[in-house]
């Protein structure tokens, strides 16, 4: 029987356990310069005791699937290095090694020789840069817009008069005005292709915006070369309306990918930025939550988001924790009370004792987590990488292909030949392989994350799409895991009261229903003692009073038959013994939940460690047919693996201790936030709230999610299949070769964002 409130080892264990610790971000020590590598990126090391270390970087200039393949190519080539995932969206770089087999200030020089900025992972920091970079963007983008425009005022001027018969001195002078406007125009709106390219070749390696930029060079180049040799056409408009277009092309995919961030970095950004510190003199004073510390004591005012984890010091209030698990109903909170960075005081002031703070918190605990599903090594992921890793040099072979067969076998001579190889080289960019996978992840994960399901591993959601049978815990999953006295309105007060007096003094979840049920005004119990498996003794107004099992309480076995009721027996001296009956309810949409998955064709199974009379009347209540009772742990994974070997791809539901080994032997699993710590670590996904409709949502966006997917490789090759052809054929000018190019990376953001559709009565039952 599973503690249904959401307690601190539980949350930690779930998003700093075994399963997420190479993931585990410490708060850096102090801010990091925002240009160029940090000095000593040994600061930044985190260590997980186990000899391994953990360093996370960020790369502003990270674009495409081939950047993330030679980074992580390059990083995975050093010595003691092994795990290295670069997050796309985050452009954060994540590497795991060995202690002593390479320094930290190696691994940043490992990825600049590649040529990509890097420094220590900071959220701030690369916020700002980004802000910066966009607005580089627009800058260019303007300056491009600006002069492609006039240069096409003066080109239709030239068209209009037919160029070959347009006096020459007069095509020439239109021709070197429209050099005057292009050429500064591309040496400005080109720089963020052109520094990425340079970067790349300085460090004798290659990226996608090298073909990028050797297009509009050429472009330009022979525009330049063709006005200088007096010929009849010149092609500045079409250069700087190409460069005009891949502004637009790279703009909005950065836009998109802000949109699609995770849902979590979203949510940090809403917790406090500054707490008010309480001196050990009294005194207060602001400071910024990167300072906060455990064992620091601050206040927080009403109206104020709780800037750290801890425990209430003093005061009492109401939280609303919606920011954190979504549900939108008050919380009362009280001295002793765990409260949570992110949660926002409505009611009254509070002092409260930080355990954790920064990127210790449980909010950026649900962040580092996220961050790993979204861009993990799922199946699909892995396929895009395998496709990335040849396609590059493929693409450069091939434009190369196609201008020596343009020149030696067409009259296209010189210039038109570089004019399809341009186009060549911009139209098969593989930026909408790159995105195809990594948006769905991320928009999918942050939808659930948005309805209370947090997606822990990389491949959770790919494996929840092939699952054919759901497995259910009983107590705390299916049920509400909270025991309630059901006959006390039999109840002589007296008996309640005597049996209060003890129940309060317990942690077990029977005696704690008891208290519950028999109010604050009870006696004062003194001499208790309790025994494991048996009960509670102490004295209640003079007399001995036992509050446990029939037997503990000096009755004789019940040989009349199990009821299936969970019960405690109070024997006081002189009285006869009082039974107290306590029921679990199953979750308010239990059945409804379970009606819709019967439904949809899974197949539905009940495994409880409870006896027999109480699991066969749950299931009964729910109409699950297939059901066991009494399961030791090695019995349900038994049970499990036996489905596995017939075939079946199983969704273990469960919260309890002893699900920890069940979950971790189900095809995927899942678990109430309210579960035991380990088995939060050993989920795959994690809800909350008192409802059990998150796992039909969980399933629904699972099986969409990997439809789309399909359909991005899908629009991803048959773009490619249709497009590069027409550009080797030369039907494509570099404008047009830019336009489909960026046109198709946003094609597959857009039909990812059809997630987005998904109404929240989708998926209720």
């Amino acid at each position: 029987m599973s503690d249904l409130s959401l307690s601190p080892a539980a949350i930690h264990a779930a998003c700093c356990g075994a399963g997420a610790a190479a993931l585990d971000m410490r708060e850096p020590p102090g801010p990091i310069a925002a240009e160029g590598p940090v000095a000593d990126p040994e600061a930044f090391v985190r260590r997980d005791g186990e000899g391994l270390c953990h360093l996370d970087l960020m790369a502003e200039n990270i674009h495409c699937a081939d950047c993330i393949r030679k980074i992580e190519r390059g990083l995975l080539a050093l010595p003691g290095v092994t795990a290295a995932r670069i997050n796309l969206s985050l452009r954060r770089i994540a590497i795991t090694w060995r202690e002593g087999m390479v320094a930290p200030v190696a691994l940043v020089e490992a990825v600049t020789r590649l040529g990509y900025s890097a420094a220590p992972f900071d959220p701030g920091i690369l916020d700002e840069k980004t802000k910066a970079a966009d607005r580089e963007l627009l800058r260019c983008l303007g300056v491009a817009g600006f002069a492609a425009g006039n240069i096409m005022l003066l080109s239709v001027a030239v068209w209009a008069g037919n160029a070959a018969d347009m006096d020459s001195a007069t095509r020439d002078l239109f021709h070197w005005v429209s050099a005057l406007i292009a050429l500064p125009a591309v040496a400005y709106a080109g720089r963020p292709f052109f520094r990425s390219a340079w970067g790349a070749l300085r460090h004798r390696a290659m990226n996608m915006d090298v073909p990028i930029s050797l297009g509009i060079l050429l472009a330009s180049g022979m525009s330049l070369l063709e006005t200088m040799h007096g010929a009849t056409h010149a092609y500045f408009d079409a250069a700087v309306t190409l460069l005009f277009f891949l502004l637009c092309g790279r703009y909005l995919d950065r836009q998109a990918r802000a949109r699609a961030r995770s849902a979590a970095e979203h949510l940090l950004a809403l917790t406090a930025v500054g707490a008010t510190l309480i001196e050990a003199d009294g005194r207060r004073r602001a400071v910024s939550v990167r300072d906060l510390r455990p064992g620091m004591r601050v206040a927080a005012a009403a109206g104020d988001r709780i800037p750290g984890d801890g425990i209430i010091a003093s005061g009492s209030s109401e939280l609303d924790n919606s920011l954190l698990t979504g549900e939108t109903m008050p919380v009362l909170v009280a001295p002793g009370d765990q409260v949570f960075a992110g949660a926002l005081n409505r009611a009254a002031p509070l002092e409260i004792e930080i355990t954790a703070a920064g990127e210790d918190s449980f909010l950026a605990g649900i962040a580092r987590l996220m961050s790993a599903a979204e861009q993990g090594r799922a199946r699909y992921v892995r396929l895009a990488d395998r496709i990335a890793r040849f396609y590059a040099p493929f693409v450069h072979l091939m434009a190369a292909a196609t201008f020596l067969g343009w020149f030696f076998l067409s009259e296209a001579g010189l210039r038109g030949a570089l004019m399809v190889a341009v186009a060549v080289l911009i139209i098969t960019c593989p930026c909408a392989l790159a995105l195809a996978v990594p948006v769905v992840q991320v928009v999918a994960t942050g939808q659930l994350l948005r309805r209370g399901v947090l997606v822990k591993t990389p491949d959770a959601l790919e494996k929840l799409a092939a699952i054919d049978t759901i497995v259910f815990d009983k107590t705390g999953t299916l049920t509400e895991g909270r025991p309630r006295l059901i006959n006390g309105a039999e109840i002589p007060a007296a008996q309640l009261r005597l049996a209060g007096a003890l129940a309060r003094t317990s942690r077990h979840p029977l005696a704690q229903a008891l208290a519950m049920a028999a109010g604050e005004v009870v006696p004062t119990a003194s001499a208790i003692e309790e025994r494991p498996g048996a009960g509670l003794a102490g004295i209640v107004e003079g007399r001995e009073v036992r509050l446990g099992s029939r037997a503990f309480c000096g009755l004789a076995k019940d040989e009349s038959g199990d009821d299936g009721a969970m019960e405690i027996w109070l024997a006081v001296e002189g009285r006869a013994p009082q039974r107290f009956v306590f029921a679990d309810r199953p979750r308010a949409d239990a059945a409804a939940v379970v009606a819709a998955l019967k439904r949809r064709g899974y197949r539905l199974a009940l495994l409880s460690g409870d006896r027999p009379a109480v699991v066969v009347r749950i299931a009964g209540e729910l109409g699950i047919e297939d059901w066991r009772a009494a399961c030791l742990p090695a019995e349900k994974v038994a049970a499990l693996e036996a489905w596995t070997r017939a075939g079946a791809k199983i969704l273990m539901v469960g919260d309890g201790l002893n699900d920890a080994p069940a979950l971790a032997a189900g095809f995927v699993s899942m678990s109430p936030a309210s579960a035991a710590a380990v088995s939060q670590t050993a989920a795959d996904l994690l809800f909350q709230g008192q409802h059990l409709s998150p796992v039909l949502l969980a399933l629904r966006i699972a099986r969409l999610a990997g439809r789309l997917v399909k359909q991005n490789f899908t629009l991803a090759i048959l773009y490619n299949l249709g497009a590069v052809p027409i550009a080797i054929a030369g039907l494509a000018p570099p404008l047009i070769a830019a336009v489909a190019m960026s046109s198709s990376s946003l094609l597959v953001t857009a039909n990812a964002f059809r997630l987005w559709a998904l109404r929240a009565g989708d998926s209720q039952p």
